[in-house]
């Protein structure tokens, strides 16, 4: 009797677990609605959940106010706007 009810254990959690996963997957799918493959997804005001503008520590000085250093920027090649050069980001 174990013998049948193991296999038809194992496939119905099997099943089970497979519909679940396909429904995740699902909601991951179409959790952005008519976006552009192209165009990154537009941030709204109303997704912050706290409803703060949010600063990385990193740009913060020892008082806590935003630091006026040049910073390090990385570019990569898909860019199409032209690099600046030293002479314009000093102005």
């Amino acid at each position: 009797m174990l013998s049948t009810v193991f296999p038809l254990f194992y496939g119905v959690v099997a099943l089970l677990l497979l519909w679940q996963a396909f429904r995740v997957m699902g909601k991951g799918f179409f959790s952005t609605s008519n976006t552009n493959s192209e165009d990154p997804p537009k941030k709204n005001s109303s997704d912050d959940r706290t409803g703060r503008l949010t600063i990385h520590p990193e740009l913060l000085d020892k008082e806590g106010r935003i630091t006026n250093e040049e910073l390090l920027t990385v570019r990569f090649s898909e860019d199409n706007e032209p690099p600046e050069s030293a002479e314009t980001s000093s102005e």
